[in-house]
């Protein structure tokens, strides 16, 4: 139970500027908040104060050292074992409380305080190198929690290896009992500590997201009930450890693979899904959403000038806003919602079971969230502003392909407007027709209008009925598809089945020469459809799109 849940970033709120920034290279701790960081000396130093106060009220012996120094080489042994299949960056879990535990239960509280040294000593040596104050906080963390189980059950049961049989199986299990729920207080006061240092790294996250989600609380179980069968293992005999280090080893790689396999789905800087995982995630939400008939939204963030953070702050600081963006946007969705990385400084998410209404407030609150993130760069404070696109299954698309360009066009338009706003597409693909075109009119044929006339024309009308346009003029009379003779008793003809609408009934008089048709008879994109821009004497507003 080695792991930090350390957040990537420290978001804070708008304030005086900062100035750690030029000691945050060579001293990565005098970054951090002051708060997180008087804590994790706090925590530091009571380990080391501890560990010579103990020792001078510990009798040392060579049973008790050997049992440590037995129950420290199988610790070794898994982490050589597993060191060729590496260990994912950030946030990662192994077994080495298998080894721990039974050295709080069964040896005096000095030794659960010594224990976590050299173990986390060769894991930054041997397997992977973090930053140093992570690594020598988790070892206090990890020692003070071994400490305090050890004091608990060493006040029940004085010396466990002495008499193991009288608290096996003696006082009907109460004592094997106990060893559990000390056990059990280890795991609580490690996670307490870490919780703590991580929520003041993030102040913006929540604590469930820094206690324990069900994944962990269940690998927290099968961990500590795997430290307490060593510990009886060992009580018995130390020789038993041999039989119980090939089945520890074994679940230390699995537990690692299987942490491998999730860190190739993420993406390494923000901790979320890399594109091609989102667009498999969002593919069979998708598709469950097509079978069951329910809602779905998508939205596609963009951080707005985001190469002007680069440029003026360094891609370090850059770095620092996605993480803390992608932070922020995490913790403002449901855990059903499926967000990722999809490049460079946009994201994706994918709203299950919400509507129109539902995916506008989302966004909305994402926007507000991040526009009040501020993050310290040495004399100044950095902050950003996003633009959001939204598409709304059934409205603007059917499928990831059709939902992702519509977005992305609503995000243009958004960025168009002036950036910092959330936006609809401009037109919406109406239900069981393709995007873009006309929908089928009574008659059972699309009319055929002309290009934009003057004012007072109107476009042309094929033979069927006449559209639903509002200020549509009614058919003309004539039906031999010529239109009316000019002045002179001559003019041409026009196309056959395409008369000219004019809002008295009678075509207009046009000047000698063929009407105009717009070509292959397809009608052109009518506002009141929504099919294309909106014209430009009627903008729509900032945050709505077609319905």
């Amino acid at each position: 139970m080695s792991a930090v849940r350390q957040a990537p970033a420290n978001a804070q709120e708008p304030g005086r500027p900062s100035k750690r920034g030029a000691h945050s290279g060579r001293w990565p701790l005098l970054a951090q908040p002051p708060g997180l960081v008087g804590y994790m000396v706090a925590v530091v130093l009571l380990e080391l104060l501890l560990i010579p106060v103990l020792a001078r009220t510990t009798q040392v012996n060579g049973r008790d050292l050997l049992v440590f120094a037995a129950l420290l080489a199988c610790g070794s042994v898994c982490i050589e074992a597993t060191r060729r299949l590496g260990m994912p960056a950030g946030i990662s879990r192994d077994l080495l409380s298998a080894w721990w535990l039974p050295v709080a239960l069964l040896l005096p509280p000095v030794y659960a305080l010594l224990a976590p040294i050299p173990l986390h000593i060769m894991l930054q040596l041997r397997v992977r190198a973090t930053l140093l104050y992570r690594r020598v906080f988790t070892t206090a963390a990890v020692g003070l929690a071994g400490c305090t189980a050890s004091i608990v059950f060493h006040e029940a049961v004085p010396d466990p290896l002495g008499r193991p049989a009288a608290w096996l199986v003696g006082d009907h299990g109460l004592m094997l009992l106990l060893a559990v729920g000390c056990a059990a207080m280890f795991a609580v006061v490690n996670t307490a500590l870490v919780a703590v240092a991580a929520r003041g790294c993030d102040p913006e996250a929540r604590w469930r997201d820094v206690l324990w989600d069900r994944e962990s609380l269940i690998l927290d179980v099968v961990e500590l009930c795997l430290g307490v069968l060593v510990a009886i293992a060992c009580a018995l005999t130390p020789a038993l450890l041999l039989l119980a280090l090939p089945p520890v080893v074994l679940l230390q790689r699995s537990l690692l693979h299987a942490q491998l396999q999730a860190a190739a789905r993420t993406d390494d800087k923000t901790g979320l899904l890399n594109a091609a995982a989102w667009q498999r995630e969002a593919g069979t939400e998708i598709g469950r959403a097509q079978r069951t008939h329910e809602s779905l939204a998508l939205l596609i963030v963009d951080i707005d000038h985001f190469k002007r953070v680069n440029d003026k702050h360094g891609h370090l600081v850059g770095d620092q806003v996605l993480v803390a963006v992608a932070s922020t946007l995490r913790s403002q969705l449901r855990e059903y919602d499926v967000i990722g990385r999809f490049g460079g400084e946009e994201f994706v998410v994918l709203l299950p079971h919400s509507d129109l209404a539902e995916a506008k407030r989302v966004a909305e609150r994402l926007r507000v969230r991040v526009a009040r993130m501020a993050l310290p760069a040495e004399n100044a404070m950095v902050s950003v502003t996003i633009s959001i696109g939204v598409a709304i299954m059934r409205i603007h698309g059917d499928d990831l392909i059709e939902l992702l360009a519509a977005a992305d066009l609503a995000l243009y338009r958004a960025k168009a407007l002036g950036r910092d706003r959330v936006c609809l597409p401009a037109g919406n693909r109406l239900p069981g027709h393709p995007a873009g075109a006309a929908p089928a009119h009574s008659g059972g044929a699309a009319p055929a209008q002309a290009p934009a006339h003057s004012a007072g024309a109107a476009p042309a009308h094929s033979g069927g009925p006449p559209s639903a346009h509002s200020g549509a003029a009614p058919p003309s009379p004539h039906s031999n598809g010529t239109g009316p003779a000019h002045p002179n008793g001559t003019g041409p003809a026009h196309p056959a089945g395409i008369t000219p609408a004019h809002p008295n009934g009678t075509a207009p008089v046009r000047p000698a020469g063929p009407a105009a048709v717009h070509p292959h008879g397809a009608a052109p994109a009518h506002p009141s459809h929504g099919d294309g821009p909106p014209p430009p004497d009627s903008p729509r507003p900032v945050d709505q799109g077609d319905p």
